[in-house]
């Protein structure tokens, strides 16, 4: 549970490089295939932890507006990553602006329920690694090549001259 806002910053710009490492992995004819209709589509999931960015904060009263409500997925993985981007920084910028260290223990109602600040701050950072690892499932399936993000992945093994883990 974060204590400082820095410290959820650091965290949120580590996951954020992580996120665009693997958004910039996906080729555009990849974005809108679903490997089964019990799976979304890698940009959907892609789109979805964008949105987020913005839908949660709006809630929580850091972003004035939501401003990715209702809009289409991008055409393309480099929109993503832009509009990605760009709301993460804006969320960096308004979170060091309007919440203090002190704030982070006061408590906020966001989807019906009331929580600490500093626990929807780390709902935030769980849920984009929670679908970052569906986006990687979605990729296997696809026969994509899967980029490692805490470690290596099987073909990153290879590359060392290692037998990958099964």
């Amino acid at each position: 549970m974060y204590r400082k806002i820095e410290d959820f910053i650091k965290d949120w710009k580590a996951e954020e490089e992580f996120t665009l490492k693997l958004f910039g992995s996906i080729e555009d004819e990849h974005l809108l295939i679903k490997a089964s209709d019990n799976t979304r589509s890698l940009g959907r999931l892609a789109w979805h932890i964008t949105q987020m960015i913005t839908e949660m904060n709006h809630k929580t009263g850091l972003l004035s507006e939501d401003a990715l409500d209702g809009k289409p997925i991008p055409k393309t993985m480099n929109e993503i990553i832009d509009i990605y981007k760009k709301y993460s920084d804006i969320l960096v910028k308004e979170l060091t602006d309007n919440w203090s260290d002190e704030d982070l223990t006061s408590s906020i109602e966001l989807y019906g329920q009331t929580f600490e600040k500093r626990k929807v701050l780390s709902m935030l950072l769980k849920h984009q690694i929670h679908h970052r690892a569906q986006m990687t499932i979605v990729m296997r399936l696809q026969g994509l090549q899967v980029l490692g993000i805490y470690g290596p992945s099987k073909e990153e093994w290879t590359k060392f001259g290692m037998e990958p883990h099964e």
